[in-house]
């Protein structure tokens, strides 16, 4: 098992800027890609940045050139650099781990409000 706590999210001004902070527990060595999803009411939980054992990235359309994904695979952690933030990056955000079974690992989810 793969445990996932989140931490960082809150509420800032529009142009601003939150770092979260997700730490990972478990079985570590299982874990391939981490990532962030978010959730906003009504809506379906979409992809916004994952960052693969050996580094590489992928994010939404919507966050590119704003959000920075990183990991630190020493002290596995993953994070997430917000910038530039836009109410419509209004959600609750999760971080997730993929193992290589395929298998999913997800946080408890993490608030991030972000007032016009």
């Amino acid at each position: 098992q793969v445990q996932l706590v989140e931490s960082g999210g809150g509420l800032v001004q529009a142009g601003g800027s939150l770092r979260l902070s997700c730490a990972a527990s478990g079985i570590i060595f299982r874990i391939n890609a981490m990532g962030w999803y978010r959730q906003a009411p009504g809506k379906q939980r979409e992809l916004v940045a994952a960052i693969a054992r050996g580094g590489s990235t992928n994010y939404a359309d919507s966050v590119k050139g704003r959000f920075t994904i990183s990991r630190d695979n020493a002290k596995n952690m993953v994070y997430l650099q917000m910038n530039s933030l836009e109410p419509e990056d209004t959600a609750v955000y999760y971080c997730n781990a993929l193992d290589y079974s395929r298998h999913d690992y997800w946080g408890q989810g993490t608030q991030v409000t972000v007032s016009s």
